[in-house]
């Protein structure tokens, strides 16, 4: 175990337990001279430390460490406080300046960092920066001392995002074969204008004291020939590797390895294994170069947001509240599509090609949109799979529900369950890293970074000024500023990033540098989230709409990129009321026209909007939305069971002007024809009382692939099915009627299929959620009881409070549950009586901390932990007296 994660010893008297006097020796000891709002922070900051709850600190430190929560940690960080991070990581001894005075305290810290962070708003920003490390536990130790995690200084030195290389001691130690013999240590002492030492640390040492001094380095430099310096000036940025002939090098280069200002790494010519290159430029010397700057370009500003254009907001409003409208018509009529033709599930899962394409023709749109918008249907809840044999795709329960809600309400439902989703329809159509295609409504389309990514642009533009738009590649390097290192290990779960050759590790994996796998992903999300926006009406024009903001107040109050922000009732509710205002009212009239075409200049009520499109076929939608009544239309209207007079008073009454002869005619034709052919199973039998119309039937060649037959003056029969029967009568121009064995018309209302209830899916973040305050509370209550009996120094086994005489506790379930939830409220222990599994009963005393979900979570003091107990369990309870 790392001795930073070790419990401490001898303390101060008014220091707390296990701080030395000369300040905490480990983290450890740092968490637990913090205050309790101090560990909640740090529980809130990184809440993967609470799964599952630390039985003390010396654990929640150990965790802390751990290489998979350290890169979480990094992964939250803005861009100056991770390169504040890289500096401590590089950070030499920090001597001060030839001449100065050594300096104490915080100041000495600071000004190590000023020399490797140089620049006023540097030094404005280093202090807020380096508490944002320690808040995160990823810096501890006494303020003129911090200290980097140890698994945080290896990630963010192997390699270093700041291009710097092993120091000399580091790179002398790793080369290997190639490390300098003592008497080699000599020579370069000597080469350095140095005197002897007797031992290679020494030695070592006077050399980087050499390359420390920015005085003597630059005399040694200025003796150097012709090339040397260009040599190290390549090197200089990063990386710090370089490939030389060792067995005969030019002169310059030999200089350089004569005075270890480059040492030989040891590894293979031609790339074999070992280091990157057959020499490295050590730490110090790199630093010299750069003037002792560990960043090339040092970011301790955020950049701004730049406005491309600026609009009314009136104008902006108007427009998103449009795409609003448009975006539930297309949802409602995807859903209505899918009730009457379920498609199938994929074996593999999710929807195929040719459903996707028929789906997009449908809802005229391309087939990227058409997953986009299946997609949002799903995160939302409303589409799911039925789970039958025959596994279809077909519209919840929680449709229904939806449709019955107001058109705003519809809309802010789609919003929310957009803002939070993780899975992102753009990845449609690529591939997998097992090469399989990514489908709409498959596995494979969560990235955990997706839901961050979009909240946080949405909060930028909410920062601009009303009806401004932002200027996209600002707004871009913003969001990398703020989260730098965001989405690198979704990248490099998802596969290698585009060019990168195979078997070459991943940037992203390493989880410390910014890959370009996690820069591409985070660029395409942002890309995807504005699209997505504008599409669904979060903006108009680019620019945010005023009724959404209600949304990003309650993901600010929640203080959670992980968890639904913004998806309560109250937010709900909130941009919905918002949203009314900006919304038309729905029409109940429509304009008919003489050319059998009816324009909508608007929405429609949605009753209308149902029955008019099966009355009629849509020719166009956008601004108004155009339908085109056809023979096969008004006949399809018929099959519903509606007779001529119905249609001619549905046509009456939800029309703004007279209705037009042609249309009154065509209702009429089709009506009269409708139904004079019957169509029943015999394999199928066609009946009609005009026995002329069976006899053209009869001899009309379209209809020679039915091989129909005459039983009877007025009935033909054919091998076909009824339902193949009636669409080729159909396709044929005839008006043919399905009838039952009773001779009833049988009426054509398709069924609206149904999947069971499904709740939504959830988002796949990249860690845990946040905790709430109460489970905070509690976690940081059961950490100091198991600290505290772990720090205490033990006296002989004694219960650690004497409980009531007699025997165990017995209480019915009604009063063990209300004392449990008095003691989790006071934070007094109880005695509990416990049946286990296995049926053998025992007395504990525990400190309850949370009572859910028919468990008690609490500190036992009698086996010492952390432990959860069913309550089912626990015979009987009662308060303990304190002994």
């Amino acid at each position: 175990m790392s001795s930073e994660h070790n419990g401490g010893s001898s303390a101060r008297p008014d220091a707390p337990p296990g701080t030395s006097a000369s300040g905490p020796r480990t983290l450890a000891e740092d968490l637990r001279a913090r205050d309790d709002s101090a560990l909640a922070a740090l529980l809130h900051a990184r809440p993967d430390l609470l799964s599952p709850v630390p039985g003390d600190l010396t654990q929640l430190a150990t965790r802390a460490g751990t290489r998979a929560s350290v890169v979480r940690a990094l992964e939250h960080l803005d861009r100056f406080t991770l390169q504040t991070a890289e500096a401590l990581a590089v950070a030499p001894g920090a001597p001060p300046p030839p001449g100065a005075a050594p300096q104490e305290g915080p100041a000495a810290a600071e000004a190590a960092l000023a020399r490797l962070l140089p620049g006023a708003e540097a030094a404005a920003r280093l202090r807020p920066a380096l508490d944002e490390l320690r808040a995160r536990a990823l810096v501890w130790g006494p303020p003129d001392r911090p200290r980097l995690v140890r698994t945080a200084r290896e990630l963010l030195t192997s390699p270093s995002p700041t291009g710097l290389g092993p120091t000399l001691a580091e790179a002398v130690a790793a080369a290997g074969p190639a490390k300098p013999a003592p008497s080699r240590l000599q020579e370069m002492l000597t080469a350095a204008g140095l005197a002897g030492t007797h031992d290679p640390v020494s030695a070592l040492a006077a050399l980087t004291a050499l390359f420390d001094d920015p005085d003597r380095m630059a005399e040694l430099l200025a003796g150097a020939p012709e090339g040397a310096e260009a040599v190290l000036r390549k090197l200089e940025w990063g990386p710090p590797y370089g490939t030389v002939d060792l067995e005969a090098p030019p002169p310059a280069v030999r200089w350089l390895l004569d005075r270890a200002l480059l040492v030989p790494t040891g590894a293979e010519p031609g790339g074999g294994s070992g280091a990157p290159g057959s020499v490295v430029l050590p730490r110090e010397v790199a630093l010299h170069l750069r003037g002792g700057r560990a960043h090339r370009a040092l970011e301790p500003t955020a950049p701004q947001v730049e406005v491309a254009r600026t609009y009314e907001p009136a104008t902006v409003d108007a427009t998103a509240a449009g795409q609003a409208m448009a975006a539930v018509a297309t949802v409602e009529e995807l859903l209505g599509l899918w009730e009457a033709e379920p498609p199938p599930v994929l074996r593999a899962g999710g929807l195929g090609v040719r459903d996707l394409k028929r789906t997009a023709a449908a809802l005229d749109v391309s087939e990227p949109a058409a997953a986009g918008w299946i997609e949002l249907a799903y995160v939302a809840g409303l589409v799911a799979s039925d789970g039958e044999a025959d596994e279809v795709y077909a519209p919840t329960p929680a449709y229904d529900d939806w449709l019955r809600a107001a058109p705003a309400e519809r809309w802010a439902a789609l919003a929310a369950a957009w803002y939070a989703a993780t899975r992102t329809a753009g990845l449609v159509g690529e591939r997998d890293p097992r090469g399989r295609n990514l489908a709409p409504l498959g596995p494979g389309l969560d990235r955990g970074p997706a839901p961050e990514v979009r909240q946080r642009a949405l909060a930028r533009l909410a920062e601009l000024a009303p009806g401004s738009a932002p200027d996209r590649d600002t707004l871009r390097d913003r969001l990398r500023w703020e989260r730098p290192l965001l989405g690198n290990r979704a990248a490099a779960r998802a596969g290698r990033p585009a060019g990168q050759p195979p078997g070459q590790p991943s940037a992203a994996a390493a989880g410390a540098g910014e890959g370009d796998g996690g820069r591409r992903l985070r660029s395409r999300l942002l890309d995807w989230a504005l699209d997505e926006a504008e599409t669904l009406g979060v903006t108009g024009r680019g620019a945010l709409a005023s009724y959404v903001r209600p949304l990003l107040v309650a993901e600010q109050d929640g203080g959670a990129a992980h968890r639904t922000p913004g998806a309560t009732g109250e937010a709900v509710r909130a941009v919905a009321a918002q949203l009314t205002p900006h919304l038309p009212e729905p029409l109940t009239q429509v304009l008919l026209q003489a050319d059998l075409t009816a324009v909508a200049p608007g929405p429609l009520e949605r009753e209308l909007a149902a029955f008019l499109a099966v009355l009629a076929d849509v020719e166009s939608k956008g601004g108004a939305t155009v339908y085109r009544f056809t023979p096969g239309s008004v006949r399809r209207a018929l099959d519903t069971g509606r007779t001529a007079a119905d249609l001619h008073s549905f046509l009456a009454e939800h029309s703004s002007t007279p209705v037009p002869q042609p249309l009154t005619y065509l209702v009429d034709d089709v009506a009269r024809r409708h139904g004079q052919v019957r169509v029943g199973a015999a394999s199928s039998y066609v009946r009609c009382d005009d026995d002329a119309l069976l006899s053209e039937l009869l001899a009309d060649r379209r209809s020679a692939p039915l091989r129909l037959r005459r039983l009877a003056p007025t009935v033909l029969a054919s091998p076909a099915p009824p339902d193949q029967l009636l669409a080729r009568l159909r396709e044929a121009g005839y008006a043919p009627a399905a009838e039952s064995a009773e001779g009833d018309v049988l009426l054509a209302r398709p069924d609206a299929h149904r999947a069971p209830p499904r709740t939504a899916p959830e988002p796949v973040p990249e860690g845990p959620p946040p905790p709430d305050g109460s489970l905070l509370a509690a976690a940081v209550r059961a950490i100091r009881a198991g600290d505290h009996a772990a720090t205490l120094t033990h006296k002989p086994k004694a219960p650690a409070a004497a409980p009531p005489e007699g025997g165990p506790p017995r209480t019915v379930m009604a009063e063990t549950l209300a004392t449990m939830q008095s003691a989790t409220l006071s934070g007094t222990p109880v005695w509990i009586g416990y049946v286990n599994a296995d049926g053998a009963a025992s007395q504990r005393v525990i400190a309850p901390v949370k009572v859910e979900g028919g468990f008690v979570t609490g500190y036992d003091h009698t086996a010492e932990e952390v432990r959860t107990y069913p309550l089912h369990r626990i015979t009987g309870v009662a308060e303990v007296a304190e002994g």
